[in-house]
């Protein structure tokens, strides 16, 4: 293991109910093609032929124009020099707080701010961890890890709620009932498919192929009635998500660790267009309760950021806890998908700020990313030692950390020091759960960690809109 953690270092150095049976061999080595049963629609099978990445799906309104870049100067001087407007830091002043706020677990878990872009950005964040949380619980039961499973299934059930939560408050108790019951059932049968590849079932994968095909008709009706969009289109939608996730346990139960991860990452990116779907028809129908654009700019910058950065929590999540179940290619995989991620992160600042701010962000995100992998090894080795001088690093980045995106983005630079040191704390504890095998706790910590993403990303996300109003309007359709 020890091996495997220090093979960790290196490649981030380069890169800058249970299963009833484990994962035979043979089934793992047979992925099945009966998902082509579904159907799929032909405006599907373009969405399919051309992933949508994160870089390319969501950041694409974030990317100035060459007049624009031609107006900012990237230098330190320049970029300290500016400064959201009164406005800006006005509505920016809760996420601010939200960032300084140690009890993170009193959080409330939809985080809806009365704008349809808080919607938005709630709905997305919410379904994307579904996507997370159900491979994470696929991939356990297919590995036999049935504590891991159990605790990954019960935060998914967590997240279930959630998602009804904002429906319930929109729709009333009966709406949130009936989606409950449908999301809930959606979720059965993608166990029922995972168990039986496991056993190498194929009457029983089929079973439950047919039973997501009925359910993304039926599902796709019931949001048509609540929102008024067009249930052809809906379905399509949903199809995409249920194909996404497939690709995903079917590279889980063939061992393709990298087909894994990028199934998973384009599966999460989908439904960032499954939040904006629904979150402007929901803001269309109440707009006296979602006020604001929600398909504005900023908006759209809130939501890219906000996506990036909860899904780096999980991808570290994932490259750690690969690494303390001994799983070399896993690990890998995550590795790479989470240097992807930061690359992507990275792009985004340099979009704004320019080259040599972007290769700055770089280089501290990857860093601290090291100090993770520093602070895993010691763990796994009961290293106290090592474990303190790992702590000692991350504060160090902590400190330059909240001092260059203050620099840039004109946030109080306490409390981007307090965010950051929430954000360190709240992975730290994951990782302490998963070297002590406590799965219920590394799950608990993990969505934690990832709901407080979400105050850093409305902060920066906030602080941009403000700098650059031209670039990022906060009413009117956005143009990529």
């Amino acid at each position: 293991m020890i091996v495997l953690l220090a093979l960790l270092v290196l490649v981030l150095a380069a890169c800058g109910g249970a299963a009833q049976e484990p994962a035979a061999e043979e089934a793992a080595a047979q992925p099945t093609e009966m998902m082509a049963e579904m159907e799929p629609t032909a405006a599907m099978d373009e969405m399919a032929a051309e992933p949508s990445p994160m870089a390319t799906e969501m950041m694409d309104e974030m990317a100035p124009t060459e007049e624009a870049m031609e107006e900012m100067a990237p230098t330190e001087e320049a970029m300290a020099e500016m400064a959201p407007t009164e406005e800006a830091m006005a509505e920016m002043a809760p996420t601010a707080e939200a960032m300084a706020d140690d009890d993170m677990a009193a959080m409330d878990p939809l985080m809806l701010d009365g704008t349809a872009a808080g919607l938005r950005v709630a709905l997305n964040r919410l379904l994307g961890e579904h996507v997370l949380l159900a491979a994470g619980a696929t991939n356990a039961a297919l590995d036999g890890r049935t504590a891991d499973f159990e605790a990954a299934a019960a935060e998914l059930d967590n997240n279930s709620v959630d998602l009804t939560s904002a429906i319930t408050a929109v729709y009333g108790e009966e709406a949130g009932a009936s989606f409950l019951e449908q999301w809930r059932e959606h979720i059965g049968f993608f166990v029922d498919y995972t168990t039986a590849t496991a056993a190498g079932d194929p009457d029983g994968q089929q079973a439950a192929v047919d039973a997501l095909v009925a359910y993304t008709a039926s599902f796709a009706e019931f949001l048509s009635g609540a929102t008024g969009l067009p249930a052809e289109t809906l379905e399509e939608n949903l199809q995409m998500h249920v194909l996404g996730l497939k690709a995903v346990v079917d590279a889980q139960a063939a061992g393709d660790e990298t087909a894994h991860y990028t199934s998973l990452r384009e599966a999460y990116a989908h439904m960032a267009m499954t939040a904006e779907a629904l979150s402007g028809a929901i803001a269309g129908q109440q707009p006296e309760m979602f006020t604001g654009d929600g398909m504005a700019s900023a908006a759209g910058l809130r939501v890219a950021l906000n996506n990036l950065l909860a899904e780096h929590t999980f991808l570290a999540a994932n490259a750690t806890d690969e690494a303390l179940n001994g799983n070399t290619p896993g690990f890998e995989a995550a590795a790479a998908a989470l240097d992807e991620n930061s690359v992507e992160l990275a792009d985004a600042i340099t979009s704004v700020y320019g080259e040599e701010a972007g290769a700055e962000f770089l280089a501290q995100w990857r860093a601290h990313i090291g100090f993770f992998v520093d602070y895993t090894t010691a763990s796994a080795a009961g290293d106290e030692a090592g474990k303190a001088e790992a702590v000692e690093n991350l504060g160090g980045y902590i400190t330059d950390f909240a001092a260059f995106l203050a620099g840039a983005t004109g946030l109080p630079q306490d409390a981007l020091d307090a965010g950051l040191q929430e954000h360190v704390m709240g992975l730290a504890t994951v990782v302490d759960a998963q070297a002590a095998e406590d799965s219920a706790a590394a799950y608990g910590e993990l969505r934690l960690a990832y709901l407080h993403m979400q105050a850093l990303g409305d902060a920066l996300a906030g602080a941009i809109a403000g700098q650059f109003p031209e670039m990022f309007p906060m009413e009117g359709t956005s143009e990529g």
